[in-house]
């Protein structure tokens, strides 16, 4: 197998982490990928812009050393902070993965869950254990539980973007990096893949999860690798092209 540069696996959700674990471990074995952590405080403000300023300093105390971009990966939330930040230094992205992450960016499932506290009048527990069959599929009892308390977590704990009385906005924008899109098949949050259309350039691609949930990479790591590996290659083969031209050009 061709070289592959190194990457970053983007987390902003802590408190769901053990969900990109066995895709992480795979990588692991091919790449040398590290993994960036936003851990989000009581006495912090849901920020964006706190979070993407964190990671530039983060990439741009490595990318002095290295002087190479690094292709990026997230999965909901923390696809979009990647997104958001290959919009504003897309010098430092070779690639951008985004996994369960659609092309109105701001409808992830915490805003699906909002939005059923409003039109239901059931409890928490009865919500997110919707939200649970909705993100993961039909589990037992006991993981539905489990799964449960891992939502509650995250929405009381983790980095946010919306709350029963607010939902922020994020404005769709096209990128310069390389773009993959990966969605599950059976992904109830996500926008359709149609969507992804306008913003899209010729060498993005989007990728689709045959079965796959949400949380899709943890259910078929091997299927996702691969995906992720094979258009890793072919940005190499493009990137090759790019050089042979630019020194016949010379």
């Amino acid at each position: 197998m061709s070289h592959l540069p190194s990457a970053l696996w983007l987390t902003v959700s802590p408190n769901l982490k053990r969900f990109d674990q066995r895709l992480l471990c795979r990588l692991s074995k091919r790449i040398s990928i590290a993994r960036w952590e936003y851990i989000q405080t009581v006495d912090e403000p849901c920020c964006l812009e706190v979070v993407i300023d964190l990671l530039h300093e983060y990439l741009y105390k490595n990318l002095t050393e290295t002087n190479k971009p690094v292709d990026m990966i997230g999965h909901g939330l923390s696809g979009i902070v990647g997104w958001l930040y290959a919009q504003r230094y897309p010098e430092h992205v070779r690639s951008l993965t985004l996994l369960s992450v659609g092309a109105n960016p701001a409808v992830n499932w915490h805003a699906h869950y909002y939005a059923l506290r409003q039109l239901l009048p059931c409890s928490r527990e009865i919500i997110l254990a919707q939200m649970a069959r909705m993100l993961f599929g039909p589990r037992s009892c006991d993981i539905t539980r489990v799964l449960v308390q891992m939502l509650a977590q995250d929405l009381d704990l983790g980095l946010a973007l919306h709350s029963l009385v607010n939902c922020q906005e994020i404005e769709p924008a096209q990128i310069q990096p390389p773009l993959m899109v990966c969605q599950g098949a059976h992904d109830a949050v996500v926008n359709s893949a149609e969507r992804w259309q306008p913003l899209l350039k010729p060498s993005d691609r989007i990728w689709t999860c045959p079965q796959g949930h949400h949380f899709f990479h943890f259910d078929q790591p091997r299927l996702v690798e691969t995906a992720i590996l094979n258009y890793w290659q072919q940005i190499d083969r493009l990137e090759k092209i790019a050089d042979l031209s630019a020194v016949l050009n010379h």
